[in-house]
């Protein structure tokens, strides 16, 4: 499985930025999609994520209200849409899935956790 991030950027506090991610993999089946970000000298922090499927979503609070995350099912591939951004929102976005447990015929493919390799988002005060 492999995630591929992009969307990252700068922009002035107020403004607006959208984050995509998509997974490539075969036999993979998804079902979270998440977003977690991490500043300089702050631990990582879950940002959102969705259930694909029963599309139950959950958000950080400083986010609740600014973000919104979405997916695109037939394109294994996630939004994160960020409005009036704030300057501490700059960090550095990782996107994720959680995969289940998939049969190939007998053969049992354990799901797992994966992470793409982060985006840059800066915002100007």
């Amino acid at each position: 499985v492999r995630l591929v991030a992009s969307g990252g950027g700068s922009v002035q506090a107020g403004g607006s930025l959208r984050l995509s991610c998509t997974a490539y993999g075969s036999h993979t089946k998804i079902k979270v999609m998440g977003w977690t970000r991490q500043s300089p000298g702050n631990e990582r922090e879950l940002v959102a994520n969705i259930t694909l499927g029963g599309r139950s979503t959950n958000y950080a609070d400083s986010v609740k209200g600014r973000f919104i995350i979405s997916t695109n099912d037939a394109e294994n591939t996630m939004y994160l849409q960020m409005n009036s951004l704030k300057p501490e929102d700059a960090a550095i976005y990782y996107c994720y899935i959680v995969t289940s447990d998939v049969f190939i015929g007998r053969t049992l493919i354990r799901g797992g956790h994966y992470w793409g390799p982060g985006t840059q988002v800066t915002v100007s005060s």
